[in-house]
């Protein structure tokens, strides 16, 4: 596979989608096939389960339905339009991954991080990203940015209180430590500039030094 898989990721508000369609845009200035995408979602049929996923009427669903929807919309993002895209030769730039399973629903939610890693290692047969870049934000700060952002998606997880976002916010820490030479943090509590900078350009110093 002569592609490469890059994973944004981030708690709500850290603005690593915003960054993603800056990163994409500069990257093909300087000659890279991009591809950028987005989980849940991505493809139809993902987005279909989006829907179901983020609807804020649905506040009955289970964490572990949650969860293997969640693992459902990736596997059919993957074989649709990741795996193809890196056979290509492109490089993916995804907003969420596999990580944000184990935060929000393997930490977050209490199912453990192993738990939902296994239900996601079925779903996406041992294929991880090559790099994540961790946009890392206080909770509260990320969450505030949200409420000034009235052109924002609203979703079911903007309704969760501000320990389950400290959570997943743990969850993410203790994911760097677990893949330390994957995961690279990125400071997003600085000018979208300063961000954008910082993560654009670690972006394109391990796409030269692949």
């Amino acid at each position: 596979m002569s592609g490469y898989f890059i994973t944004f990721e981030g708690g709500e508000g850290s603005g690593k989608s915003t960054i993603l369609k800056s990163a994409e845009q500069k990257l093909a200035d300087s000659g890279f096939d991009v591809l950028t995408t987005r989980e849940p979602g991505g493809i139809e049929i993902a987005e279909k389960i989006r829907e179901i996923i983020l609807n804020p009427e649905h506040t009955a669903m289970d964490a572990r339905t949650e969860a293997l929807l969640y693992a459902a919309a990736r596997r059919q993002h993957l074989t649709e339009k990741v795996l193809p895209a890196l056979s290509e030769g492109k490089i993916v730039l995804c907003d969420r991954f596999v990580d944000s399973s184990l935060a929000y629903q393997g930490f977050a939610r209490k199912l453990g991080i192993e738990e939902v890693f296994a239900v996601n290692k079925f779903a996406i047969q041992d294929l991880m990203p090559d790099k994540t870049l961790l946009f890392d934000i206080e909770p509260i700060k990320g969450l505030n940015r949200i409420a000034a952002n009235k052109d924002r998606e609203r979703n079911r997880l903007d309704m969760e209180n501000i320990q389950f976002h400290e959570d997943v916010y743990e969850a993410y820490q203790l994911l760097v430590a677990k893949f330390p030479n994957r995961i690279k943090v990125i400071n997003a509590d600085q000018s979208f500039e300063d961000v954008e900078s910082e993560a654009v350009n670690y972006i394109d110093t391990i796409l030269k030094n692949r």
